[in-house]
């Protein structure tokens, strides 16, 4: 295995954690509501959302004869449980289970 590879791994991993951790560490209830760092934080969720969407759509919208299904499902998902419940963890996992299914039954094989 690369070098390169091992570190990127680390870094990533090292990032992650970061995100994680550092809000549930920093008083960020003493700042003020419209403070640099509470923006921040209150962005970077979508953000990542935002980035993991993009990073799963692409694949699937440059794979020539790859119907996108799978993708249409699991989007609608995520909105229709988003309007229903406003609630983010509910809506991605409605998402994810309803992009999964459609993949695991075939719904996204090439010429479908």
């Amino acid at each position: 295995m690369r070098a390169e590879l091992l570190a990127l791994a680390a870094l990533t991993g090292l990032a992650t954690w970061a995100f994680r951790v550092v809000p549930t560490k920093l008083p960020l209830g003493k700042g003020a509501p419209d403070g640099r760092l509470r923006r921040f934080f209150a962005a970077t969720g979508p953000a990542a959302i935002a980035t993991l969407f993009t990073a799963s759509v692409l694949p699937m919208l440059q794979s020539p004869g790859t119907a996108p299904l799978p993708l249409v499902l699991g989007t609608a998902a995520v909105l229709l449980v988003w309007f229903a419940r406003h609630s983010v963890v509910l809506a991605t996992l409605a998402g994810a289970t309803a992009c999964g299914l459609a993949t695991f039954a075939g719904l996204g094989a090439p010429g479908i």
